[in-house]
């Protein structure tokens, strides 16, 4: 018996051994794993109870694992969708940003033009009475005019400004020459004399300098507010590529397969990530700093000499002062006139008395009382409505360059810069070697992450890029006083999804991926996924010694 002590008590140990290392492995169980898996809402009969073999993996790290291949699919599909969201969440903002305050100008422009109306037809009303009321189309057509340039543009705002003093010309010549029958054709020859007598003094050239440059600066400013809401809309909507959702898959999910689950990914890797993903969105950085200045300037004019406020507000008063200039000038006008254009043919006698009293300019023009006029869109003024979105524009500048560190700096996708050495770097917990690329799609040939096609531009960010070019143009143009044909250029920025490049060419499969290990395996990762699991060295163990006790009664 003594002599066969020894082994039996080497065989006991070996066996003690074997149960530490059980248990051991047991401790390493994957039920946080599990349970977050769940949390998402997939199959919990997808996730193991405790480790096992990770060789069917494709894209996490192999060796011991918590996740299965039905896992690894599962969280491929969702790392695209938080990427997208997180995306999403960042351009929402700005993208309410410019729509709240294309809404909030748009329905002030449009509540000044109602208001301005309102109040040279009250005040009209009170000042000539019924021959107001004879003439109002005149007016009315000119407000109608105003609102279709600004909602449409395809207005000459200079043609449409002439044609309407030349018709008060007209109106007002038979009003104080009501003794007279006047033809088509004399009023035609009356109209030429526009320019060369001035009857309305100096008001007409002033008010279509004043209206032409208000209403440029004011319809292409509210139209830059759109296209930029527009552009941040349609770009929004990421659609990551093959080798971006691996590369996202590793980064976010990755660590959950080796029980990592509350290590988050380096700040550095998530950026070469998300600029690899987002090479195209860094592209418009360019073009949109350049609209975005282009936008404070026409700002500043709308704040100084092209102030649609000040224009329209006393618009009523600048027409009146016109028409009392008229007025005070008739004799001396329709004397140049009489010789210009011949005699006219007086009416018959009965015509004449009730002609006179019919069109008699009694009144003279009172001002109505500041008090009186109506209040702006939501109380509101110009000059606050600027002030406000002009901050607004400083701060969306550099969006696109600076969307890939905004994206990392949410805490569900990245550690802090302050973490560098306790963070998942794509392999393990430790600290990410690599150096950060630059942004667009130039810089994207040398990043360790992700793999980049930079020959292929995004045909979406290229009309995003036209948008912002040709709108730009059009800004400069109003920034100095001259008008601008718009036309829809919604065609032009027009498009689904961004990021893919999977809409012109066929997509590769979801786990066809031959990225290279940059970084290499550590040598726990190599020895786990060379030789033989952990947990069959133990059951191989136990299995031996039960063997050799027995072998042991045998040579008894």
């Amino acid at each position: 018996m003594a002599r066969f002590g020894l082994p039996a008590l080497l065989c006991t140990l070996a066996v003690l051994s074997a149960a530490l290392l059980a248990a051991e492995l047991k401790s390493k169980s994957c039920s946080e794993v599990r349970r977050l898996y769940m949390s998402k809402g997939f199959n919990k009969n997808d996730a193991p109870l405790h480790e096992i073999n990770g060789d069917h993996l494709k894209i996490c790290p192999q060796g011991s694992t918590c996740c299965s291949e039905e896992m690894e699919e599962k969280y491929s599909l969702q790392s695209k969708e938080d990427f997208k969201s997180v995306v999403s969440e960042q351009c929402d903002h700005l993208q309410a940003v410019f729509a709240s305050r294309y809404k909030k100008f748009d329905e002030f422009f449009k509540e000044l033009l109602e208001n301005a109306e309102k109040s040279l037809n009250d005040m009209f009303v009170k000042t000539y009475g019924h021959l107001y009321m004879q003439n109002s189309e005149l007016f009315k057509d000119l407000f109608v005019e105003l609102k279709r340039y600004y909602v449409v543009g395809n207005v000459n705002l200079e043609e449409m400004l002439n044609d309407f003093w030349a018709r008060l010309l007209e109106r007002m010549f038979r009003l104080v020459n009501s003794q007279y029958h006047f033809t088509d054709e004399y009023l035609e020859c009356v109209s030429k004399y526009t320019e060369q007598l001035k009857p309305f003094g100096d008001v007409p050239r002033k008010l279509k300098l004043q209206v032409t440059r208000a209403f440029v600066a004011a319809r292409t400013f509210a139209q830059g507010l759109a296209v930029a809401g527009d552009v941040v809309s349609k770009v929004s909507v990421v659609n990551p590529t093959a080798q971006c959702t691996h590369a996202l898959l590793k980064m976010i999910y990755c660590s959950h397969c080796q029980g990592l689950v509350t290590v988050k990914p380096c700040y550095n890797y998530c950026s070469n990530i998300m600029r690899g993903c987002l090479a195209n969105q860094g592209d418009l950085d360019f073009e949109w700093n350049n609209f975005i200045d282009a936008m404070l300037m026409v700002a500043e004019r709308l704040e100084g000499p092209f102030n649609i406020e000040s224009v329209m507000d006393p618009i009523d008063v600048k027409i009146s002062d016109a028409i009392m200039n008229m007025q005070d000038n008739s004799v001396q006008v329709s004397q140049k006139v009489f010789q210009g254009c011949g005699p006219p043919k007086p009416l018959p006698a009965g015509r004449v008395s009730r002609s006179i009293s019919e069109s008699a300019f009694s009144a003279r023009f009172r001002p109505h009382h500041p008090e009186e006029r109506p209040t702006t869109a939501a109380g509101t003024s110009l000059d606050r409505l600027v002030t406000d979105v002009k901050e607004k524009l400083k701060q969306a500048k550099k969006f696109w360059s600076s969307l890939p560190s905004n994206v990392c700096n949410d805490e569900r996708m990245a550690a802090g810069n302050s973490n560098e050495d306790d963070c998942w770097n794509g392999k393990g917990k430790s600290r990410y070697l690599f150096a950060v690329t630059g942004n667009g799609l130039a810089n994207q040939g040398n990043n360790p992450e992700v793999q980049v096609d930079t020959s292929k531009p995004d045909i979406l960010i290229l009309r995003q890029i036209m948008a912002l070019r040709v709108m730009t143009s059009k800004m400069k143009n109003a920034y100095n006083g001259n008008d601008v044909d718009f036309f829809d250029i919604s065609d032009e920025s027009s498009g689904e999804g961004s990021g893919s490049g999977c809409e012109y060419q066929q997509c590769p499969s979801e786990f066809d991926y031959n990225a290279t290990d940059h970084s290499g395996k550590s040598a726990n990762e190599k020895a786990d996924s060379a030789g033989v699991r952990p947990g069959t060295q133990a059951y191989l163990l136990t299995v031996f010694c039960i063997l050799f006790l027995v072998m042991q009664r045998e040579w008894r």
